[in-house]
């Protein structure tokens, strides 16, 4: 694993006439750090000890981190850090959450032990299944990062399941998604997508289709159980799952759907006392569900409705080129009659006649629709899946993605970015809304 680009160049061989800053972190403080814009940041743990997100700095190592990479470095008993480069900004904090988050990480450790040691054929098998929730930017993510990271370290191998589609931290935005963590996080590279189980909703946020969005969380909830009758180390492992930022309406609903759906036993409520005190009513006659209240961060960034955009961007080219583009993607060419292209949802569900006298028909949002090629396709983002017919589509997970980059109405052709060459691995594709333009 390529901890934070890891680099073992000389001190200021990067930074030319940079001066190396040195930083001391005292006990259960950390350095919140978000790096500038141009050039990338070296950094080295030079004493002591020091964690990003839940994953240990190996010492004495110059470690590179991307330009506008956002982190934190806690120590729980001091360190110092020596920093090359330049930084958007850098300070100290001695005030953070982290003791009442390690705190949530040992009893739910604890309940992994008694899973494991539970009977293979007993409800108490079934290790611990968390699921951290809250409004944009409370920072359900990075605590979902410490507690897998925590997690791996301590010799479990939890499943990651990413609910956020407007995100997307195991693959591309638009998808809900399912992983094992087996190692430590890194900072920089992320969740590990080697093989990933994922399902594709085609859009940025579930408020595009909520019904879909439930049908997929109920099929990856299905998909996962049958993993963990198999898997009895992943089974009292369990699970730790990130969820979006909606949490009002629709949103609130959704949530409890998840909740329900994949049978969570822990909900971690970050940064909205009303939140918290929904979900304890909700769940106050379940024994086996808690709910508790966590403070957030304050290093925790808000971001505006740009920034996010620009981040699922960044997500998509991470895809097909690498974070360090150090991957080379495939331009291919396929006729029109070689694919078949599928949106989900839209159509009338019954013709009036058929409903009863002054109602109107409405949208099926799990119909599927055929999509004849045409021009509104060209800088699409589509799901290729592993369905062999249509009516697999939906409850099938998928391959990966290609991205149309040119649709010939004349030679009857279509031209593709895929992350390989070769043919695709089935014939079916799904569209969405996911759109980008490579910079």
């Amino acid at each position: 694993m390529a901890y934070g680009g890891a680099s073992v160049a000389p001190a200021g061989a990067a930074g030319g006439s940079t001066t190396i800053r040195q930083v001391k972190l005292d006990k259960e403080c950390e350095l919140r750090v978000e790096v500038g814009p141009d050039a990338p940041l070296r950094l080295r743990l030079s004493s002591g000890t020091g964690e990003i997100f839940g994953t240990e700095i190996p010492p004495g190592i110059w470690l590179t981190y991307p330009p506008r990479l956002k982190f934190a470095i806690f120590s729980w008993y001091g360190a110092t850090i020596e920093m090359d480069g330049s930084t958007e900004t850098d300070y100290t904090a001695d005030e953070t959450p982290m003791i009442s988050y390690v705190n949530v990480h040992a009893v739910v450790d604890a309940r992994r032990t008694r899973a494991k040691d539970a009977p293979s054929d007993s409800d108490t098998s079934q290790g611990p299944r968390v699921i951290v929730v809250g409004p944009s930017d409370s920072g359900k993510s990075t605590l979902s990062r410490m507690l897998l990271s925590w997690a791996a370290k301590q010799g479990w191998k939890p499943t990651f399941v990413d609910l956020d589609i407007g995100q997307g931290s195991i693959t591309i935005p638009g998808c809900i998604a399912a992983t094992p963590v087996e190692l430590p996080i890194d900072p920089v590279e992320g969740i590990p997508f080697e093989m990933p189980l994922v399902y594709f909703h085609g859009h940025a946020t579930p408020s595009a289709n909520a019904d879909l969005y439930k049908v997929l969380v109920k099929e990856l909830a299905q998909t996962l159980e049958r993993q963990f009758t198999g898997n009895l180390e992943s089974r009292a492992s369990g699970m730790v799952i990130n969820t979006m930022g909606w949490i009002e309406g629709v949103g609130y609903e959704l949530l409890l759907h998840a909740i329900d759906t994949l049978n969570v036993t822990v909900v971690l409520v970050l940064g909205q006392e009303k939140l918290w005190s929904m979900l304890r009513d909700v769940y106050k006659n379940k024994v086996n569900v808690d709910v508790v209240k966590l403070q957030k961060s304050g290093g925790v960034v808000s971001r505006n409705a740009k920034v996010r955009q620009k981040s699922r961007a960044y997500r998509i080219r991470e895809y097909f080129y690498g974070l360090a583009n150090d991957l080379s993607p495939h331009s291919s060419v396929a006729n029109f009659s070689d694919l078949s292209i599928y949106r989900i949802g839209g159509g009338p569900q019954a013709p009036r006649s058929a409903l009863p006298i002054g109602a109107e028909p409405s949208a099926d949002p799990t119909r599927l629709i055929p999509v004849t090629v045409n021009q509104d396709l060209l800088h699409l983002v589509l799901a290729v899946s592993f369905a062999t017919e249509p009516a697999e589509i939906i409850s099938s997970n998928v391959a990966g993605f290609i991205w149309i980059t040119d649709i010939n109405f004349d030679s009857k052709k279509i031209t593709y970015l895929a992350p390989s060459a070769g043919s695709l691995p089935g014939r079916y594709l799904i569209m969405g809304s996911l759109t980008w333009y490579e910079p």
